[in-house]
C-alpha cells in the first residue's frame, strides 16, 4: 500500500510505499509498467522496464555494495543476456536464468583468471576456456564447475596435456607432452599415474599425438578428469631394469607445474549441447590450440635423430613407478605392426549393425533406450506384489510396436519403424526392486541424454556391447544367428578391466527364462549371491522380421577405483593362459596367468567361500557349466615407496577448492599411513550411498576387528562399505622366480595390498548332449578332469577347490 501517488513536474508519477520504498515512473492501474525507477529502502535503484508490476524488459540494476547488472530481465528476475560487475571486480557478460548464470558467457574474475564458456545452474558445464593469471590454459569440457571429460590443458613453461579429466583432476588416458619434446601416453587416477603407460624422452622417436589419442581409444564419450596431480621422479626409484640417460622432461614434477591449476568451482553458469555453433569464437580458440598441437607433434618427427631409439614401458600405482621395460622403438613398432592389421580387420567384420543395412548401431541404441522406457513405464506404476506363476516363461511379455512417426500409445522418435517386446516385465521390475534400483535412476541411467557408450565386441561374435554412462549397467545385444546358441570363443582380449566390462559370453535366451523362477528365489533368498545379476531381458524386432535379443547387467567393476587386472578363472588349466604377446593395457587373463595367492581376514574368507559353494550348489542343480569368477584387482602402491612421490603443489587460484585427498597434512607435510588399507568399524554415514548395482548386500564382519561390521578405508582415498566381492580387502603374495630376483638362497615374495571385485558370470550354459560330445572328444585328447567342459557336480567341485588354493586359509 501507498500512502502518497503524486505527480513530477516530468509527467510520471512518483509512489511512495509504507516500507520506505519508492517509484517514479509509469503505471497501469496501481501496478509499475513501462518506463520506471524503483528505489529501496536499502539504498538499490533499479531504472528501466516494467511490466505489470514486475522488471521485465531492458533494465540497470545498482546494489548498495556496489555490485551493477545492466541487460535483460524477466518477471523480476535477472534473465535473458546482460552485463554483471561484482564489488570485488569481476565482471560476467553472457546469459542468465533467474538470476543464475546459464548458457554462455564469460568472467573476468578479480585475480585476472578469465573463463570463456558454458554455464549451467551457476557453474561451469559443458564446453569453456579457461585461462590463469599464470599463463596456464585448459580447454575443453566441465561439469559441475570443475574440469570434467575430454580438455586440453597448457602451462606456462610449454607442457601440455591432452586427454581425460574428472572433477579438476587427471583421470583416464591422456598423453603429457614436457616441453623439451619428451611425451608420455598412459592412464591417471585422481591426478596420479595409475596403470601402464610409455613414455618418450626428448629427442626419441614416438607416434604422432593423433596416433597415441587413437591408440589410447578416448573419445568424446571417454570420461576424463584435470588438475594438480603429481608424478614421480623416476630416478628416485629403485630397479633392476636397464637405465639411460634421463631427459629433462623425467626430472620435472608435473605436480610443481600445476600452479594456479587448481581444480576450479566457481558457483557461476554454463553452456548448452549446441553451444559451438552459437559461440564460434570459444570453438576457433579450442580448434586452433588443438591443431597446433597435432602439427607440433607430427612435424616434430622429421627432427628425431635415428640414434635415439628407446621407450620406456612402465607400470604406476597411485603415482608410484613400480615397474619399467626399456624397448627398441623399432622393435616396438615391428611388434605392433601385427595388432593393428588385426584391428583394422575386426572392424570390418559384420555384426549387429548389418541388420540395419548399413545405418549406424546408434539406431539400435535408440530402439533400446525407447523400448526400456516405455515398458519400465508401464509396469513401475502397477502396485508392487509378489510373482505368481503366470509371471514367468515365453508369454509373460509385454509387446508394443513403434512406428517412426508415433501413435496412440508411443512418442515419434529419429529411429526406425520397430517391435518391441519384454519378457517377465513383472519378475524384472521386482529383481530391480529387490536389488534397491530406483526406476527412474534406472531409466535415467540407460535412457537418459548421455545414456549408453557402445563398446567394441570382446570376441568373434560381433555383437555390440553397451555400458551406462556411469557404468552401472552393462548391455549385449546378439545377433539373428546367436539368438539361440551365442559362442564363447574363449577371449577376453578386449575387456575394459577400468570400466568392470565383461563379456556375457554364453547366452541361450531360453536357459534364462527357463531358470528364471529359480533364479529369482535363490537372489531372493541369498543377498549376498556372487551370481550376475540380470535386470531385464528384452527382444526388438526390425523390418523384415529380424530380431535383436538383448540383456541388461549389473556391472561388477562399477568402482571408482581403477582395476589394474582382471582374471576369469574357471579351474580348468587346459587352454587357460594368454599369449603373452597379446596382452594389453585390458587384456582379462586366465587361470594359469595368475601368480598371486591371496590372504584375507579369516572370517571375509569364510563368508566368501560360504556363498560360493551356495551359488555353485545353485547351478549344479540347473545343469550349468562354464562359469567363471571375474576378478578385479585394485593394486595400492606400498606405503614406503609413496615417499618417493612428490608433493603435489597448492593450487593459488583462490577461487580453486582446497584439496581433500588426506595425502597433505594442514602444514603441507607429507602423511604416510602405516598401511595401506585399514578395516574400521563400520559408520553408516561415512560411506558412500551412491545408487549402483552393488547397493544390495549386508555389511559384512571382520575377525581383526572383534567380529564387528566394518568399511575399508583408504588413505587418500576414502571410505568403502565392505560387501561381499564388492571392496574387499586382502594381500597379494607373489613369490619370485629365480630370474626375478638376485639371491637363490631365500625365497623372495612380492606383497601388495589390493581391493577385490568379483561375481561369477556366464551362467548360462547348460551341459546338454552337445557339451557331453565335447567332453568325450577333447577327453581323447586331454586328462578329462583338466579341461572346462565337464558335468555339473565336478566343476563346480574344481571351481571351488581351485579358488581355495588361491585364497588359503591362514593358519
Amino acid at each position: 500500500m501507498s500512502n502518497l501517488l503524486i505527480m513530477e513536474d516530468t509527467g510520471r508519477l512518483k509512489k511512495s510505499f509504507t516500507n520506505g520504498d519508492i517509484y517514479v515512473g509509469n503505471f497501469e492501474g496501481e501496478l509499475p509498467h513501462g518506463k520506471g525507477k524503483y528505489i529501496w529502502l536499502d539504498g538499490t535503484v533499479y531504472e528501466g522496464d516494467w511490466e505489470e508490476g514486475k522488471m521485465t524488459g531492458k533494465g540497470y540494476i545498482v546494489w548498495p555494495s556496489g555490485a551493477k547488472y545492466e541487460g535483460d530481465f524477466s518477471g523480476g528476475y535477472l534473465d535473458g543476456f546482460g552485463t554483471f560487475t561484482g564489488h570485488d571486480g569481476s565482471v560476467y557478460r553472457g546469459n542468465w536464468r533467474m538470476n543464475i548464470r546459464h548458457g554462455l558467457g564469460r568472467k573476468e574474475y578479480p585475480n585476472s583468471d578469465i573463463y570463456d564458456g558454458s554455464w549451467k545452474e551457476g557453474v561451469h558445464e559443458g564446453s569453456g576456456r579457461y585461462s590463469w593469471n599464470s599463463g596456464n590454459i585448459y580447454i575443453g569440457s566441465w561439469k559441475d564447475g570443475k574440469m570434467s571429460g575430454r580438455g586440453v590443458m597448457k602451462w606456462m613453461n610449454g607442457d601440455i596435456y591432452d586427454g581425460s579429466w574428472l572433477n579438476g583432476y587427471r583421470h583416464g588416458s591422456g598423453v603429457y607432452m614436457f616441453a623439451d619434446g619428451g611425451h608420455y601416453s598412459g592412464t591417471w587416477s585422481k591426478g596420479l599415474k595409475d596403470g601402464k603407460g610409455k613414455f618418450y624422452p626428448a629427442g626419441s622417436k614416438h607416434p604422432s599425438l593423433r596416433r597415441m589419442c587413437s591408440n589410447l581409444g578416448y573419445d568424446d564419450n571417454t570420461k576424463g578428469l584435470p588438475s594438480q596431480g603429481s608424478s614421480i621422479n623416476s630416478e628416485g626409484s629403485e630397479t633392476s631394469k636397464p637405465r639411460v640417460k634421463r631427459s629433462l622432461s623425467e626430472r620435472i614434477s608435473v605436480g610443481g607445474l600445476l600452479r594456479s591449476s587448481g581444480r576450479i568451482s566457481h558457483r557461476t553458469s554454463s553452456l548448452d549441447g549446441n553451444w559451438s555453433q552459437r559461440h564460434p569464437s570459444v570453438k576457433s580458440i579450442s580448434n586452433d590450440f588443438s591443431s597446433k598441437l597435432l602439427h607440433d607433434s607430427d612435424e616434430s618427427q622429421s627432427d628425431v635423430p635415428d640414434g635415439s631409439p628407446v621407450v620406456y614401458e612402465r607400470e604406476y600405482m597411485q603415482g608410484v613407478l613400480m615397474k619399467e621395460t626399456v624397448r627398441n622403438y623399432t622393435e616396438q613398432t615391428r611388434k605392433g605392426k601385427p595388432r593393428n592389421k588385426h584391428s583394422v580387420k575386426e572392424v570390418k567384420k559384420k555384426s549387429c549393425v548389418d541388420i540395419f543395412e548399413g545405418h549406424r548401431s546408434y539406431y539400435l541404441m535408440l530402439n533400446l533406450q525407447l523400448g526400456i522406457r516405455y515398458t519400465v513405464g508401464k509396469i513401475t506404476p502397477v502396485p508392487m506384489r509378489e510373482v505368481r506363476s503366470s509371471d514367468f516363461g515365453d508369454r509373460a511379455r509385454i509387446r508394443m510396436y513403434f512406428p517412426r512417426k508415433g501413435s496412440q500409445f508411443t512418442p515419434p522418435h529419429n529411429s526406425i519403424d520397430f517391435s518391441w517386446k519384454d519378457y517377465c516385465p513383472m519378475v524384472f521390475r521386482n529383481l530391480r526392486e529387490m536389488f534397491k534400483l530406483d526406476a527412474a535412476e534406472y531409466m535415467m541411467s540407460i535412457c537418459g541424454d548421455d545414456g549408453l557408450r557402445e563398446r567394441s565386441s570382446p570376441g568373434k561374435s560381433g555383437s555390440i556391447f553397451y555400458l551406462s554412462h556411469d557404468d552401472r549397467f552393462f548391455i549385449k545385444t546378439l545377433k539373428k544367428t546367436e539368438l539361440k546358441s551365442f559362442h564363447y570363443d574363449g577371449n577376453y582380449g578386449s575387456v575394459d578391466a577400468e570400466k568392470g566390462l565383461y563379456s556375457f559370453s554364453i547366452f541361450r535366451s531360453w536357459v534364462l527364462l527357463r531358470m528364471l523362477h529359480e533364479y529369482y528365489i535363490h537372489v531372493k533368498k541369498h543377498e549376498n549371491t556372487l551370481i550376475t545379476k540380470f535386470f531385464g531381458l528384452h527382444r526388438i524386432t526390425l523390418r523384415g522380421g529380424r530380431k535383436v535379443r538383448f540383456v541388461v547387467m549389473g556391472n561388477m567393476f562399477c568402482t571408482e577405483l581403477r582395476i589394474h587386472r582382471s582374471y576369469d578363472l574357471k579351474g580348468s588349466t587346459v587352454g587357460r593362459c594368454t599369449d603373452k604377446d597379446k596382452i594389453k593395457e585390458n587384456t582379462t587373463l586366465k587361470d594359469l596367468d595368475l601368480s598371486f595367492e591371496f590372504q584375507m581376514d579369516k572370517l571375509l574368507r569364510e563368508y566368501l567361500f560360504k556363498q560360493i559353494s551356495i551359488d555353485c550348489e545353485f547351478l549344479e542343480s540347473q545343469q550349468i557349466i562354464d562359469y567363471s569368477l571375474l576378478l578385479g584387482l585394485h593394486f595400492r602402491a606400498p606405503e614406503h615407496l609413496k615417499a618417493l612421490l612428490e608433493l603435489p603443489t597448492t593450487a593459488t587460484n583462490s577461487d580453486s577448492l582446497p584439496r581433500t585427498d588426506g595425502i597433505i597434512g594442514s602444514q603441507g607435510e607429507l602423511i604416510i599411513p602405516p598401511k595401506g588399507l585399514l578395516l574400521v568399524t563400520h559408520e553408516p554415514s561415512f560411506v558412500s550411498t551412491a545408487p549402483g548395482p552393488h547397493i544390495r548386500g549386508s555389511t559384512l564382519r571382520a575377525f581383526s576387528v572383534g567380529d564387528k561390521e566394518v568399511d575399508l578405508l583408504i588413505p587418500g582415498t576414502g571410505r568403502f562399505k565392505v560387501q561381499l566381492g564388492v571392496n574387499m580387502p586382502a594381500q597379494a603374495n607373489h613369490k619370485l622366480l629365480d630370474n626375478e630376483c638376485d639371491s637363490n638362497e631365500v625365497e623372495l615374495f612380492e606383497v601388495y595390498d589390493v581391493v577385490l571385485y568379483m561375481g561369477i558370470i556366464d551362467i548360462l550354459q547348460e551341459y546338454n548332449v552337445k557339451k557331453k560330445i565335447e567332453h568325450a572328444f577333447k577327453s581323447l585328447q586331454f586328462d578329462p578332469q583338466l579341461i572346462s567342459v565337464v558335468e555339473p557336480k565336478f566343476y563346480a567341485s574344481r571351481f571351488i577347490n581351485f579358488l581355495k588354493k588361491k585364497f588359503p586359509e591362514q593358519p
